[in-house]
């Protein structure tokens, strides 16, 4: 009697022993790198570069089309990892990437896609502004005209719905150190490979050709 207790419960044992470990979600890991965030398996065999201007509506497009797929069928599995390097074309791009990087690592994926979700309405506004709102970008303090970008395009709001508070993003547009580096990252990454545009990419250190969407970049994240 003794014996037909315990043996189901070995039975059972062996089986959980036996069964294979989950394997690692990689597009939970986001960390930051000397000029951007490092999406998934540093140790990747195929190692990915994005340029992307969060003014750039190609730049959009691409994260809409890119985005699931890119995730589900290439970092979550630890085959490729996306280091992603904000590129600064104007000064709505230096305001938007102060907010998209505020704060810790991890909430680095949802504000990006935030500014991308919302980017045809603040540009709209950005087409419209008065000479007032003009005079109020290009005057004062660096830190004082992105607060007034962020203000009169409704990044607050955007940032606020996030969970920040008006202090916490004051403080990362009026940072005027952490300007300068992103602004000088950027400068340096357009050095290290001269992309003609934006978006650009970069694999395992070969800037792309001719590749500037997610249809032509999918062969590319092919290992061999």
């Amino acid at each position: 009697m003794k014996y037909s207790l315990i043996a189901p419960m070995i039975v059972a044992s062996a089986m959980v022993a036996s069964a294979p470990a989950a394997a690692q979600d990689w597009t939970a890991q986001v960390a930051p790198t000397e000029r951007g965030y490092l999406i998934g398996n540093p140790d990747a065999p195929v190692q990915l570069i994005t340029f992307l201007s969060y003014s750039c509506p190609h730049c959009k497009t691409f994260e809409q089309e890119a985005d699931a797929e890119l995730k589900a069928d290439y970092i979550h599995d630890g085959s490729t990892s996306v280091e992603v390097r904000p590129a600064i074309r104007n000064v709505l791009d230096l305001s938007a990437t102060l907010l998209a990087t505020c704060g810790p690592s991890d909430r680095f994926l949802g504000n990006q896609e935030a500014f991308f979700a919302t980017q045809g309405e603040w540009l709209g506004k950005a087409q419209q502004i008065t000479p007032e709102q003009k005079e109020r970008w290009q005057s004062a303090t660096i830190g004082h005209r992105l607060k007034a970008i962020a203000s009169d395009l409704g990044f607050y709001e955007l940032m606020e719905a996030r969970g920040y508070t008006e202090g916490e993003l004051d403080a990362c547009l009026t940072d005027e150190a952490r300007a300068e580096t992103v602004v000088n990252n950027s400068e340096a990454s357009r050095i290290e490979y001269p992309y003609p545009g934006t978006p650009s990419f970069v694999v395992n250190g070969t800037l792309l050709d001719g590749v500037f969407s997610w249809a032509a970049l999918k062969p590319e994240l092919v290992t061999e």
